[in-house]
């Protein structure tokens, strides 16, 4: 049994080559029914995300195993195979198990250690549970990815700091701030970054917040999703003495929140501190609020150093999770191994029991036809000797033959004979 990864990903590809070859949803069914009946093919899992389609495969191998897996790849997607060839990655045994622990652990992905692959690939492995495209090979290696990743996760820093604006901004509230649960956050803006950052700010337990946007429209479904409050960019001035913190992200050409409306926001907060953080291009707050007493604003520029930091932080990090992979993948061949092994022994066994069976049936009936007993037993027990030593003795005197003494030693050592 051979265990084989082939991919495409951010690193290899351009957004527009990996959207051809992406699996929905609604198609894995019949992409894991059809890759089963690919020659040889015994399982398979199909990884799909933004960023990469994976295919991990559990397969007897056989002569042009590679091509064939790579035309079914381009027939299933209708795609012409050069337009791959030179994006395609491919990994057998130790690099396939050493390549999908790496992917599950956040090392392989854009952004160095990032979570979110951990439950793309647990979801890749449901599917393949569910449609029934899973060897046992196959199903021990996931599991054992996911163990792998909890380690890295438990033994390292590789997802202890912050490496996006969003998740930066959330990390600089929680350092000012001993607690954000009690705190009132007003988010200036609706879009990607302003989702990300009402996510992680409502994981951490904040409960006030207000979504101040343009239109109310585009803000209510994510004020729904974290339980916020949604005002209107005018109505920020009325409101801002209310918020302990503000992140700001919009799209604006021009500055939203002007050194006037903090100062009035901070005599009616009776000079309490606040927290103005604008990772916004262009900044959607005045540069000379940074000059009021009690206010600490963070730019865009701030925060990338932080995440500069942060990122170094994890290269760290990453190079002792990247031994825990090393060490657990040796563990899981040496697993892969033995069942070989296993495999090799029950077949000799069976056809031993085969052999036995045989013999037997056929000395009971020479007895039953009346033949004598013990001249029965001595016959078939000669004969079952001879048929069990044959296949070893052919394989000794090949061996010598051949002038083979290493493995003329290793067939004396599996027969139980001792050395002269």
């Amino acid at each position: 049994m051979t265990l084989l990864a082939l991919g495409i990903n951010h690193k290899t590809a351009p957004v527009a080559l990996r959207e051809k070859v992406t699996f929905s949803p609604d198609s894995m069914e019949a992409a894991l029914t059809n890759l089963l009946e690919q020659p040889s093919v015994s399982g398979g899992v199909v990884l799909s995300t933004c960023n990469r389609t994976e295919i991990y495969l559990s397969v007897d191998e056989q002569n042009n195993q590679r091509d064939q897996l790579i035309d079914w790849l381009c027939r299933y997607h209708n795609i012409n195979p050069q337009e791959l060839m030179s994006s395609l990655y491919w990994h057998q045994d130790n690099e396939a198990v050493s390549h999908l622990m790496r992917v599950a652990s956040g090392l392989d992905s854009l952004v160095l250690g990032e979570p979110q692959i951990l439950g793309q690939v647990k979801k890749a492995f449901a599917q393949s549970q569910t449609y029934r495209s899973l060897s046992r090979e196959l199903e021990r290696l996931f599991q054992k990815s996911f163990s792998v990743a909890k380690r890295v996760r438990t033994e390292t820093d590789i997802g202890a700091n912050a490496v996006s604006v969003a998740f930066a901004a959330c990390t600089l509230a929680r350092q000012i701030f001993e607690s954000l649960s009690r705190l009132n956050i007003l988010l200036v803006g609706a879009g990607e970054t302003i989702e990300l950052v009402a996510r992680h700010l409502n994981e951490h337990g904040v409960k006030h917040m207000m979504i101040a946007n343009r239109t109310r429209e585009r803000a209510r479904v994510l004020a729904q999703e974290v339980n916020a409050e949604v005002i209107t960019l005018p109505e920020i001035d009325s409101r801002l003495a209310e918020a302990d913190i503000v992140i700001s992200s919009t799209a604006s050409p021009l500055p939203i929140i002007g050194k006037g409306m903090v100062e009035r926001a901070l005599k009616a907060r009776r000079n309490r501190p606040m927290l103005l953080v604008d990772i916004a291009v262009p900044r959607d707050i005045e540069a000379d609020v940074e000059k009021l007493s009690n206010v600490y604003l963070y730019t865009v520029d701030d925060l990338e150093a932080i995440i500069e930091h942060n990122l170094a932080q994890r290269q760290v990090a990453a190079q002792k999770a990247e031994s825990i992979v090393v060490q657990e993948s040796g563990h899981f061949m040496e697993w892969l191994r033995a069942q070989s092994a296993v495999n090799t022994i029950r077949e000799y066994r069976e056809q031993a029991e085969e052999i036995r069976a045989a013999m037997a049936a056929k000395a009971v009936a020479l007895i039953q036809q009346g033949h004598d007993p013990e001249e029965v037993i001595n016959q078939m027990s000669q004969q079952l000797t001879n048929r069990l030593i044959h296949s070893p003795t052919k394989s000794l005197q090949q061996a010598a033959g051949d002038g083979d003494t290493g493995r003329l030693t290793l067939l004396r050592d599996s027969l139980g004979l001792e050395h002269h």
